[in-house]
């Protein structure tokens, strides 16, 4: 049996250490995603041959700092009630409808439709997208059974983010779910978000 394994993160730097692990780990490019917000455009195709690049796996490194060739399908896309996003890997693949890709004009299928849809269950599908839309990075990774305390001990000690604390933060504002006709975060509401919580100054 495979599980998918997900952690969500405040930091693009903890998501890359927890990628990079996962690679020492031994699970294979195929089996991870990473999909970061990019609503600040601090991530661009200019900044590397990412387009080009992301047929053959390599590009994200530069594109998106730290992780170096390691994902496969780098692309920049829109992801409904997220906004832009700088993705890589099996997620970015589903959300957008697609088998492989580069640059992905917008995603049909959506963050939380593709999360359940591999396993994970609905109401953390809707943290997890919550938290992207809010400016956070989120890291999948698809593993046996027998793997997979091992790779949630991994996304772990990279720093990922309490869910059911987050959860609790997100309905003490009155969030019930996460709604993707909803307008995108700006890039002022997503800074005071990622003021809120320590370490995302960092990122």
């Amino acid at each position: 049996m495979t599980k998918t394994v997900t952690g969500l993160f405040d930091t693009y730097s903890d998501a890359s250490s927890a990628v990079g692990q996962l690679k020492v780990a031994g699970i294979p490019d195929s089996d991870i995603s990473i999909v970061s917000n990019n609503s600040d455009g601090r991530y661009t195709d200019n900044e590397s041959d990412a387009a080009e690049d992301a047929g053959t796996g390599a590009g994200i490194g530069a594109a998106v700092g730290g992780v170096g060739g390691l994902l496969t399908g780098l692309g920049i896309m829109a992801i409904p009630g997220v906004g832009p996003v700088v993705a890589a890997g099996w997620l970015a693949a589903t959300a957008a409808g697609a088998v492989t890709g580069a640059v992905v004009g917008g995603a049909a299928g959506g963050i939380v439709g593709a999360l359940t849809d591999s396993g994970v269950d609905e109401r953390d599908a809707h943290v997890y997208a919550e938290g992207v839309r809010r400016g956070g990075t989120l890291v999948t990774a698809k593993v046996d059974d027998a793997r997979s305390l091992e790779a949630e001990a991994i996304l772990q000690r990279s720093n990922w983010v309490d869910l059911p604390t987050r959860r609790t933060a997100y309905s003490g504002e009155g969030w019930t779910s996460f709604d993707d006709k909803a307008d995108p975060y700006s890039q002022a509401e997503i800074a005071a978000e990622r003021a809120r919580y320590p370490g995302r100054a960092s990122m």
